[in-house]
């Protein structure tokens, strides 16, 4: 399953409004939860700011620990941009995120941001978003 920032965010800020939601779905899924190098760089920053330098610590100790996987292939950054050309509004991040489906073979993404409801994977199939889809 893809990992985006929005939920990462809400899972380790207990201030955030999908908090609750966020924590109820992790706990219950033991699916692998993969993301990208880009991504990490915003969850970092992100979580940081919204959360603080426990929260922080937090993220980094699952990095490190493997809850959660990143991954980066051969022509990641070729498919990052055919994604971001065909849907700007996405920005490199997220078309990371989409792009990454291609080689996961999924379509489930663990987010909030519900803009990746009018996008489809790269191989036409449209993207299962959770918590909400569960």
């Amino acid at each position: 399953m893809i990992l985006d920032t929005a939920f990462i965010v809400a899972l380790y800020d207990t201030r955030d409004d999908n908090h609750a939601s966020a924590r109820r779905w992790i706990l219950g899924t033991d699916e692998d939860l993969i993301t990208t190098p880009l991504a990490v760089a915003e969850m970092d920053h992100l979580v940081a700011r919204e959360g603080g330098p426990v929260a922080t610590e937090r993220l980094w100790q699952d990095l490190d620990h493997g809850a959660i996987g990143v991954r980066w292939w051969a022509d990641a950054l070729n498919g990052t941009l055919a994604v971001v050309r065909r849907h700007p509004f996405l920005g490199l991040v997220d078309a990371s995120l989409v792009a990454l489906s291609a080689p996961l073979r999924t379509s489930r993404i663990a987010t909030f941001d519900q803009h990746f409801r009018s996008v489809p994977t790269p191989g036409g199939e449209a993207f299962v978003v959770l918590p909400a889809d569960a």
